[in-house]
């Protein structure tokens, strides 16, 4: 009895893992429930693959989780394992130090997460002192891995200076100046010190990760399961704003390291978000690619799984299978209800349609081969950089020779004078019809239904916008621009656009599903729905979906 005692790893109540707060929402501690969740995944696919048998009285079976913050993924496969070994390893603590010493191991992202993880897995913060569970160590972090790594800064501004004693011209490298080659932190903002966390996540800060894994645990190490819930961003760069995405990293790394299974709780936002070109482009273009994508579960909501923590855009976690050659098995869960889960090819777009029923209203629309609307939106700063969301330059009382401009003061919509000068690009947008729509509207689909996009601006000529519009243009009448208007506030249209917003931004982007149509007439939900040949029970799933839209007088 002292013994199971002894090895009560979550015999407390309530589970402190269940307490504890986040660290940021990029930074995001699993809760038991959901990892089990992952984990019962996991061993389904594991069954399949190993004609029904348990993953879980394996011996053999080897897991890391890479990225561990609480240790709540170790600390669940080690209770799974110490339960599931008693046929091969009748003995308890015998049993407990085989788990603990040959099959779970982990790498702290921080000092403090590395410290919490032992204490969640060993019952100690020390895996060799008089209270860890753990009998088999001889060192103090057992098979939980942390030290501090340091960003590797390249890409530094450099600056022609004289020499001191010799007069001689030299390029100097300015220090904080720089990117890290691995993750692409700012120099700025993360080379803190000596004291501070760097937040250079030691799985991804590697040219060798399997060299880099030898020498942490000691030997060659081939890992069959990797699992984790890894970091999503570096929170701000040295000029206050969100860097890209790191978690697609961390995947790639783990593939790099060939598992058998790999999964990982990530945000949603590489099924449609992020650019077009770089890591997270060319991360959804993998994903929606890898024949050994074996499932798919979609949170479009994070507070679902994450309590208090809002992740733009959902997150979902998914199993990849070595082993797997095939189609992806999707379920989506909305108020905390599953979609019967299905087949899925995930390629036949270049972004991730999340919702079955889409696919084919979005077929239909396709088969009539029109141009892309998106060719009528500008870019995100339509007048350029000079026009940004804190100019200030304008009058209340035109000058000779200004135009209107539009922008937001204190969040909301206000009109005033400038310069035309004060544009730098698209000086033909100036004199033209044109919409003014907002780049950001509102969360990318966390409420059902949803309004997608903001109201739109019947912009006369001649008129300029800040960057808190996008412009839709040109058109040669104000008659053409409220027809396009019209057809902009049906739901037909912001439906198509809801299916690559996945955030609350509208970027020129959203707009490549929906077809340009002709404006010298208004449009309507009636007319779209009839032209693109849709059914009573498509209709009423867009209808369902999105939130009305009423026309503005101008």
């Amino acid at each position: 009895m002292g013994e199971k005692a002894a090895f009560a790893l979550a015999g407390h109540n309530p589970d402190v893992l269940t307490c504890i707060a986040n660290l940021s929402n990029d930074e995001v501690f699993t809760p038991p429930e959901f990892a089990d969740e992952m984990l019962d995944t996991l061993a389904e696919a594991w069954a399949a693959d190993h004609g029904g048998a348990s993953i879980w009285a394996n011996p053999e079976v080897t897991f890391l989780d890479p990225c561990t913050k609480s240790g709540v993924f170790l600390r669940q496969i080690t209770k799974r394992l110490v339960d599931g070994l008693v046929e091969q390893i009748p003995d308890l603590q015998q049993r407990v130090d085989h788990v603990l010493t040959k099959q779970v191991f982990g790498i702290g992202i921080t000092q403090l997460t590395a410290l919490l993880a032992r204490r969640s897995v060993y019952c100690s913060k020390n895996a060799t002192g008089p209270h860890s569970i753990a009998h088999g160590f001889d060192r103090e972090w057992g098979n939980i891995w942390f030290e501090r790594t340091e960003h590797d800064w390249v890409q530094r501004k450099t600056e022609r200076r004289a020499h001191p004693l010799t007069g001689d011209d030299q390029r100097i490298e300015l220090e904080g100046t720089g990117r890290c080659r691995f993750c692409g932190a700012s120099e700025a903002a993360y080379a803190r010190g000596d004291v501070r966390e760097t937040h250079a996540y030691d799985f991804i800060h590697s040219d060798d990760i399997e060299v880099q894994l030898a020498e942490h645990f000691g030997a060659d190490m081939q890992f069959d399961v990797i699992i984790g819930n890894p970091p999503y961003q570096l929170s701000k760069d040295d000029a206050g704003q969100n860097v890209g995405a790191i978690y697609d990293r961390f995947v790639e790394q783990a593939v790099e390291l060939e598992p058998k299974f790999l999964i990982m709780v990530i945000p949603a936002r590489w099924m449609a978000g992020g650019k077009e070109t770089g890591n997270l482009g060319r991360f959804r273009d993998w994903m929606l690619n890898s024949r050994q994508l074996q499932v798919l579960v979609d949170y479009p909501v994070s507070k679902e799984v994450f309590t208090g923590v809002d992740v733009k855009g959902g997150i979902c976690y998914f199993l990849w299978n070595s082993s797997h050659h095939g189609g992806v098995q999707v379920k989506s869960v909305r108020d905390h209800e599953a979609s019967p889960s299905m087949m899925r090819q995930l390629n036949e777009f270049d972004v991730y349609i999340r919702e079955p029923r889409a696919v084919q209203i979005l077929r239909k629309v396709a088969s009539h081969g029109e141009s892309s609307f998106k060719g009528k939106v500008s870019s995100r700063d339509p007048f350029g950089p000079v026009l940004g969301s804190k100019f200030t330059d304008y009058r209340r009382t035109p000058a000779a020779g200004d135009v209107q401009l539009y922008f937001n003061l204190d969040g909301k919509r206000d009109r005033a004078w400038a310069d035309r000068a004060a544009a730098t690009k698209n000086q033909q947008l100036i004199d033209a019809w044109k919409l003014l729509v907002p780049e950001a509207a509102s969360d990318g689909g966390q409420k059902v239904p949803d309004i997608v996009l903001g109201k739109p601006i019947v912009a006369a000529p001649p008129s300029l916008a800040t960057l808190t519009y996008l412009t839709i243009g040109p058109f040669q009448s104000v008659d053409e621009t409220r027809n396009a208007r019209s057809y902009y506030c049906t739901k037909f249209f912001r439906f198509l656009v809801s299916l690559r917003k996945i955030t609350q931004h509208a970027p020129q982007s959203v707009y490549t599903f929906v077809p340009t149509q002709d404006f010298s007439r208004p449009w309507t939900d009636a007319d779209l729905y009839a032209k693109y040949s849709l059914t009573d029970d498509e209709i009423a799933f867009i209808e369902s979906m999105i939130r009305p839209m009423e026309v503005e007088n101008d």
